[in-house]
């Protein structure tokens, strides 16, 4: 029987209309705030009326304290009619008819079995989340409901989500909605008193941690019962507790990494005061007691992905109202609250609605594999509120062909089907399946152990040094460490089989494997050769001064006392990109030497001849490289004439066509032909630099042929080349000295250059050579711009009407002048008077 507690939670209510939904629709989607019983009674009711029921939690935490919890409401221990199953650890018995799993064990059962026997009814609690490995089980599902089990009902519950979206997904689902609990929570606005530089990838600003500090003993000393206060991550939450000495009240420390006797003590009732600093975990499924107050920091942490650089981490970002909503309602599951909410009320609304769906920002490597062993390689017939960015799926491909999991049609191979059961990241599970006929088995299992949660920051950025700290330490990350190294040993022993492409010589092979054993490296070397297994493209060789190059092209540095600066080789396990830099930060790599960087990388490492422009010139060189990183350079004689004739070619688009030699005449051709293009068309050339460098190798032939270096370059009169681009197909070429003329004969009988360089074709000629000239020159029907001269040359005055120009300006030019050159003719009448070049003294 359920304890009587639990029948009176306001979820009760919505109990008929639930199971009505279920009974015509066979799907639901169940919205109810926090404290309703959505997680507890739900599945209790539904096990009482005949159903076996597995409820998926996003987390292990909440998986293990909703078990916990129901177990309780029952009288039992877990195990009974209640168990719970999460990676490592399985508690249940012939007679649970409640199991609560994480989404990542329920994905697994669902690839060793999709019709999911002797199941009912699955809960995917807390869905507003949007994990991705909850939006693949809700995927999943709905095919395994439309295909083998239309038996099968499916509940989508949550306190804060997208209930149409869901409701849509779900084949029109109905909503089934439960009031929630009464006691109000009052918000506080409280933002920091000067300014806080906002988080930037895993940094937060100290001033607001110091901040969220203080307004914890203010909440201390303002309101009764004990504090919950929410913190991006184990770091924050670590420096807060740190700056709470002396608050009289016990600070716990919550979060995916505590331990187990920490969760069991935060979610049992304190003897005395206590302040609760979580992660996000804290924000649903678990009921913190004693809890009337709530601190949120307005952060949280979710997976970002650099596919340019090929790096995947968590980053620090602002959280959203939904999340805000549900952190606020801790303060109020028992009785009224009041949450501080360390920002302006302005900025509420400026919050992001929801939290960002996780298949739109994170490594699709692992989605990637679950749906091409699923049988949907593009995930194209799948069922989800948010397609994969086809960019992200396209990387998370390669990563998944080049450790042979798929074939080149994007299809499972047998051995993407081994790893996609070994619960991993395809990147670990390769390292496990060709590390351990290497390495062994037990010491594979090990290494991944270590990259699949990443160590403590005290256990320093060397993996071999984490390893062994690992392996003496009696801290809650060494019983986890060994407890999942255990796991993956087995998971190992069972998914051993053939070799497949892509693996170390030997692989698959049981009796290699203990040969391995005998003849593997030692310690450093083992957790080189798996982590460089994991992470092919961030090998990386030192560049001097604690920097390094992966094989990927980027650049990665090492801390100023890092043990690793001295490293030839590094293999680099986890790496961020601090704020204003452009390489990459090492936070935890392992030493490896060139023959296993070129091992584990073998993909990436080519030789040949190579001749490109570099430093401003044409280099030739025999180049052995892994990726971006040289291995070997040998200067290379009598290069092959089309790497030459395409290394000039970029030297040109690089450098543009100032590289080869303008002399006058072709710099004016130049000008001449932009003119007539730009005045009429084709046929007539564009030669604008971007025109020019798109047909170089037309116009630049044969030259550019025969030349080898930059050298030969400056040596190609552009004039000649360029007369090539002429219209000379058409007839158009021979008007080119009628349509742009370099040279116009003038009255005086001069004849004139024309600059054609600016917007309009310019005239510059002395006063006196144009007098009796009424009609100003035209240039393929432009008129030009005439620019007249004084005697001595200087600019007099300028103008595209010279008849209008002698009527009207020519006065004051001559009142101006004639008194400074005396010797030159000033007519009163110019329209009429004879143009000459010479003086009156020489008449």
């Amino acid at each position: 029987m359920i304890r009587d507690e639990a029948l009176g939670l306001p979820v009760r209510d919505a109990l008929p209309a639930l199971e009505r939904a279920l009974d015509e629709h066979g799907t639901a989607v169940l919205c109810a705030p926090p404290g309703t019983g959505k997680t507890t009674l739900v599945p209790l009711v539904l096990a009482e009326r005949g159903a076996r029921v597995v409820v998926a939690e996003p987390r292990r935490i909440a998986a293990r304290a909703a078990a916990r919890r129901m177990a309780w409401l029952l009288g039992e221990e877990v195990g009974g009619r209640v168990g719970f199953t999460v990676r490592g650890e399985r508690v249940v018995s012939p007679r649970t008819a409640v199991e609560v799993v994480t989404t990542g064990v329920l994905l697994q059962r669902l690839q060793r079995d999709q019709e999911l026997p002797g199941v009912d009814v699955v809960i995917l609690d807390e869905c507003h989340e949007r994990h991705l490995d909850a939006d693949t089980a809700a995927a999943f599902l709905l095919d395994v409901r439309q295909t083998l089990r239309p038996d099968l009902r499916l509940v989508a519950a949550s306190a804060t989500t997208d209930a149409e979206g869901w409701a849509r997904l779900l084949g029109g689902a109905p909503v089934v909605e439960a009031a929630g609990v009464t006691h109000p929570v009052d918000v506080v606005w409280a933002p920091p008193a000067g300014p806080v530089r906002p988080p930037h990838g895993m940094l937060v600003d100290p001033a607001l941690l110091r901040h969220v500090a203080a307004v914890v003993r203010r909440a201390l000393a303002e309101h009764p019962g004990d504090v919950l206060c929410f913190l991006p991550g184990v770091g924050e939450i670590a420096r807060v507790a740190g700056q709470l000495s002396g608050a009289g009240a016990e600070a716990l420390q919550v979060h995916g990494r505590a331990p187990a006797a920490v969760q069991d003590a935060v979610l049992s009732p304190g003897r005395g005061r206590r302040v609760v600093l979580a992660t996000s975990v804290a924000e649903s499924s678990l009921t913190v007691p004693g809890v009337r107050v709530v601190v949120d920091s307005g952060l949280a942490r979710e997976p970002r992905v650099d596919h340019a650089r090929g790096l995947s981490a968590l980053t620090t970002v602002r959280a959203s109202r939904a999340a805000a909503r549900q952190r606020a309602g801790r303060a109020g599951r028992e009785a009224p609250g009041v949450v501080y909410r360390c920002w302006a009320e302005a900025e509420h609304v400026r919050l992001p609605r929801f939290p960002a769906p996780e298949i739109q920002v994170a490594d699709l490597a692992a989605f990637a594999l679950q749906v091409a062993a699923w049988g949907d390689p593009d995930a194209s017939g799948l069922a989800l509120l948010d397609p994969p960015p086809a960019g992200a799926m396209g990387v998370a491909r390669s990563v998944l062909a080049a450790v042979g999991a798929v074939d080149t049609s994007g299809r499972v191979t047998d051995r993407g089907v081994r790893m996609s059961r070994l619960g991993l990241h395809p990147r670990l599970a390769r390292a496990l399946l060709d590390g351990a006929p290497r390495v062994g088995a037990r010491r594979a299992a090990e290494v991944v152990a270590l990259l699949s949660e990443e160590p403590p920051r005290e256990y320093g950025d060397d993996l071999a040094g984490a390893w062994r700290a690992a392996r003496r330490g009696t801290d809650a990350y060494g019983a986890r460490w060994r407890q999942e190294a255990r796991r993956l040993a087995g998971q190992l022993a069972s998914a051993v089989g053939a070799p497949a492409p892509g693996a170390w010589p030997g692989a698959g092979s049981s009796r290699a494997g203990a040969r391995a054993e005998e003849s593997a490296p030692g310690d450093d070397g083992a957790v080189g050769v798996v982590t460089s297994l994991a992470f092919p493209e961030r090998v990386a060789r030192a560049r001097g001064e604690g920097a390094f190059l992966m094989v990927s092209g980027t650049g990665a540095q090492l801390g100023e006392a890092s043990r690793l600066r001295a490293a030839p080789w590094l293999a680099v396990a986890v790496a961020d990109r601090p704020a204003h830099t452009a390489s990459a930060r090492v936070r935890l790599a392992a030493v490896i030497d060139e023959d296993t960087a070129r091992e584990a990388a073998g993909r990436l490492l080519v030789a040949g001849d190579e001749v490109r422009w570099e430093d401003g010139d044409v280099v030739a060189r025999s180049v052995e490289r892994l990726g971006a990183v040289e291995l070997t350079v040998r200067p290379l004689a009598g290069a092959d004439p089309r790497l030459v004739r395409g290394a000039l070619l970029e030297g040109l688009r690089r450098e543009g066509p100032g590289l080869l030699r303008w002399s006058r005449e072709a710099a004016e051709l130049r000008h001449r032909l932009a003119f007539l293009h730009r005045e009429l068309g084709a046929p007539w050339p564009d030669v604008a630099d971007a025109a020019l460098l798109e047909r170089a190798g037309e116009w630049l032939e044969p030259e550019l042929s025969r030349a080898r270096r930059r050298a030969d370059l400056g040596r190609i009169d552009a004039g000649e080349a360029l007369r090539r681009l002429l219209p000379w197909a058409g007839g158009q070429a021979a008007r080119l000295e009628e349509l742009a003329p370099e040279r116009i004969e003038v009255p005086s009988g001069s004849r004139i250059r024309v600059d054609y360089a600016g917007e309009r074709p310019v005239l510059a000629v002395k006063l006196q050579e144009m007098f009796g000239l009424s009609r100003t020159p035209r240039v393929a029907g432009v008129p030009v711009l005439v620019h007249l001269l004084s005697p001595a040359g200087r600019p007099a005055a300028v103008t595209a009407d010279l008849a209008s120009f002698w009527r009207d300006g020519y006065r004051s030019v001559r009142a101006e002048l004639r008194g400074r050159y005396p010797k030159h003719p000033w007519p009163e009448d110019p329209a009429t008077a004879v143009a000459t070049r010479r003086t009156n003294a020489r008449r």
